[in-house]
């Protein structure tokens, strides 16, 4: 039996439209051709004005750019980082720079109104820019170079000095800190900075606050930011402390900028081993933060998957998987010394079938790890969130090291939420991750929302500017013009489907709700690749047929006598003549059925060179006989004595075999008939007919009870308390869903986990199916409106995009 909310709106599962063949025989005339409008370009117009400027490049082109970002990274320099390796002196002489190439490079890259930074001739002055330009002029200064541009720059930095003090304008990390330290730099080397003392002493009067400010976090966390903006301090530092924070390739937090001012101050050799690597790699200019090698490769395949073009770079996701497995297994510090990257690598490699266990992640499990961090000090939302997201791949329900996580986490987000102080963007992603687990969302609707809400910069915690991969844009490109020519073909689909109702007279059966656009929606919202239309199509019209008989058994005026006549006929299949049609309803909805699992059978026999008829068959009669066996238990008002009685049958009239499975055979795979009589399938079965189930009990029961139906809300009440009270029934409620909850955790664990006989696609299909179920009930006592439903679909077959431009990106650095 279908979720009766989905049952509402028209239908559920998500199949295939132009699998033309699909028809009854003696309807099969002026089927539509196949479709065979390839991926490629956005129309004009379709879109909007919004993204003209992304539709130049071809699709095989922005394939070929991102394709080449996820083989070698290219990181944005960051001029605040290479003025500080400027700063640097020689091992053996403190009056000569250690790295001149950065010297050298910092001449070259001046813009035309003095100032150094990202793009800044294209974007309003910020405070990195303001930032970065200083730094620069005091790295110049140091060793006397280039006296036209430290002119230029202190003149930059007087014109646009009341930035500093706004604080409106988004500053980097610290900035508070850097920028007064840079003053204090600049002042002790005779540079006269072209601004009011009141607005220097503004400047430090705002340091002051932040050093007296109560932050986020521990002492520890306080001691760790202070040692991250070091060189803010400069000689006012405690050196020795610092660097208790040194990792084993000599740097402090991968920072180039902090590593160098303890190179300054401290003369550690292995600081300098650091910066001599980086230089040597990367030449005059330095980034942000080095090595983020894994970080940021890690984004980028997140960012694929998040918009829906990752299949299109399975070969490369694969590599980068295997690179952090890699480093996964040997603890390196790039991994597992970063929380965002540590989780992001989890939850990854967990979804991609890799052997990994949560005993990694144990140094997370307490809220202390994130409280005394550089992350809990700055009450970093982007971390908690990370964090959030990978503690719901619990592969057990035992797993306390997840579930601690994802406790602790949703707290600290809820209390951001109730602080009132996270931005529009801020807050409304928290709310979504917070309400929406990840195991109750639909692909499509998720790349749509993803491609619209696509951000360009990157989410590191850092102390100048980073505008992240530099193939973000392509990315985006590539999304949107991937989503709307996936949407011409979702509605040529609907169009056929729509003319297959008509076709099969189903639009005739009063009875019956057939909403087309809802049944093909939730098809192309798990199904969303173009090149799966056939069994996007199959499990449009399983998904519509098996409603549509659950609604016949379900509806008051269907006689017993019209019941038994279709279970006779089902039985009989090609013998059905023999019997013959009581009622018009039975004739129609027994051949809407016959004609076409007919053909899906014959279509699958070509595709898997075996028949699967019989399958299909027995699927159709056992769900038939359990829905005949609940009207019977209406009728009679018969109650199940254990949860057990009622659960043997309630999972066969779940009916998820009827449309779940027939498209497994359309999806490319070879499934033998020993792959489907295995002890995985039937789990896989057995889950989704469990879960759909409870999770479909969990939100009817009121109506159910009413109407003298069993459910297992009902039943769970009567036998753990033998009452219906309203607490007993809450309290039986919350026992359903959580029974669900457990099976969705062993439903994770059999879908992500490798090997098996049933290929990761197949899986897959159980899963997204068991995320349809939890999407339609994810609110308490309500489920989504017809209203909210159709709008869901039309945002994924119908409605264009609507996206906002992004920034552009700065030039960039190989990695």
């Amino acid at each position: 039996m279908l979720p009766s909310s989905i049952c509402s709106m028209g239908q559920i599962p998500r199949i295939s439209p132009h699998s033309y063949g699909m028809l009854p025989k003696q309807m099969s005339k002026g089927h539509p051709s196949m479709i065979t409008r390839a991926v490629g370009g956005v129309e004009k117009g379709e879109v909007g004005g919004n993204v003209q400027s992304l539709q130049v490049m071809h699709s095989k082109e922005l394939q070929a750019k991102i394709r080449k970002q996820l083989q070698r990274i290219e990181l944005s320099p960051s001029l605040y980082d290479t003025a500080w390796v400027a700063m640097v002196p020689k091992r053996s002489s403190s009056q000569a720079p250690c790295y001149p190439q950065c010297i050298e490079w910092i001449l070259q890259n001046q813009h035309d109104d003095g100032s150094w930074g990202i793009n800044s001739s294209s974007l309003s002055v910020n405070k990195d820019i303001l930032l970065s330009t200083l730094a620069c002029v005091v790295a110049l200064k140091k060793w006397n170079a280039g006296s036209y541009h430290i002119r230029r720059g202190l003149n930059f930095v007087g014109r646009n000095f009341s930035v500093a003090m706004d604080v409106q304008n988004i500053a980097p990390v610290g900035f508070n800190i850097t920028f007064s330290g840079l003053i204090t730099l600049a002042s002790g080397m005779g540079l006269q900075l072209p601004v009011w003392q009141t607005d220097i002493d503004e400047i430090f009067h705002l340091r002051k606050i932040e050093l007296e400010r109560d932050a986020g976090g521990t002492i520890s966390a306080r001691k760790a930011f202070m040692a991250y903006v070091a060189e803010g301090f400069g000689n006012l530092q405690d050196w020795d402390q610092v660097m208790a924070y040194q990792r084993k390739n000599g740097s402090l937090f991968n920072s180039p900028s902090t590593t160098a001012a303890a190179a300054i101050h401290s003369f550690n050799d292995r600081t300098l081993n650091y910066l001599d690597s980086l230089t040597n790699k990367f030449g005059g200019p330095v980034p942000a933060m080095y090595p983020q090698n894994i970080y940021s490769q890690l984004c980028t395949v997140d960012a694929l998957e998040r918009t829906g073009i990752s299949q299109k770079f399975a070969r490369e996701i694969r590599d980068i998987l295997d690179t952090t497995y890699r480093s996964w297994l040997h603890n390196e510090e790039e991994v597992m010394l970063d929380i965002p990257t540590c989780a992001m690598a989890f939850r990854l490699l967990r979804t991609h079938g890799y052997d990994i266990t949560s005993d990694e992640m144990a140094h997370f499990s307490e809220q202390s790890s994130f409280d005394d961090s550089i992350h809990g000090y700055l009450n970093d939302t982007k971390t908690l969130l990370e964090l959030f997201k990978t503690s719901q791949i619990r592969f057990s329900c035992e797993d306390l090291v997840l579930e601690n996580i994802g406790t602790w986490s949703a707290k600290l987000l809820k209390q951001q939420l109730l602080s009132n102080k996270l931005s529009t963007s801020a807050q409304s992603e928290v709310e979504y991750v917070l309400k929406f687990p990840l195991h109750s969302t639909l692909d499509r609707l998720e790349h749509r929302r993803n491609i619209e809400q696509f951000k360009v910069e990157g989410s590191k915690v850092l102390k100048s500017g980073y505008c992240g991969s530099h193939s973000n844009e392509e990315i985006l490109a590539l999304a949107v013009d991937y989503f709307h020519s996936s949407q011409s073909v979702y509605q040529q689909e609907l169009k056929y489907f729509e003319s297959w109702v008509k076709q099969c007279r189903l639009d005739e059966l009063k009875f019956a709700r057939v909403m087309p656009l809802i049944v093909h929606f939730i098809s192309t919202a798990t199904m969303f690749a173009p090149e799966l239309a056939d069994a996007r199509m199959v499990l449009s019209q399983t998904s519509l047929l098996v409603t549509v008989y659950d609604d016949f058994f379900d509806c008051p005026e269907t006689s017993r006598e019209e019941k038994e006549n279709y279970i006779a006929l089902i039985e009989k299949w090609d013998n059905h003549a023999e019997i013959g049609f009581c009622s018009k309803n039975v004739e129609i909805v027994f051949y809407a059925v016959y004609n076409t699992y007919k053909q899906i059978g014959e279509k699958a026999a070509l595709k898997q060179n075996r028949s699967i008829m019989d399958q299909l068959v027995e699927d159709l009669v056992s769900s038939a006989k359990a829905m005949m066996v609940e009207a019977d238990w209406t009728a009679t008002k018969y109650i199940p004595a254990t949860m057990e009685e009622y659960m043997s049958n309630a999972e066969v009239s779940a009916a998820f075999a009827s449309f779940v499975c027939p498209p497994l055979y359309f999806l490319g795979l070879k499934l033998s008939e020993e792959d489907v009589k295995s002890h995985e399938y039937t789990q896989l079965l057995k889950l989704t007919n469990v879960i759909g189930r409870l999770q479909n009990d969990s939100q009817t029961y009121r109506k159910e009870i009413l109407a003298g139906k069993v459910n297992s809300v009902l039943l769970r009440a009567l036998t753990d308390s033998g009452n219906t009270s309203l607490e007993s029934i809450e309290a039986a409620k919350d026992m359903v869903n959580s029974d669900a909850e457990s099976s969705m955790v062993e439903m994770r664990s059999l879908v992500f986990s490798e090997g098996g006989p049933i290929p990761r696609p197949g899986k897959d299909r159980f899963w997204e199916m068991c995320k349809i179920v939890f999407y339609f009930y994810r609110e308490d006592d309500a489920y989504l409106t017809p209203k909210e439903m159709m709008s869901s679909a039309r945002a994924v077959i119908l409605d264009p995009l609507r996206l906002i431009p992004p920034p552009s990106c700065p030039e960039t650095l190989s990695s």
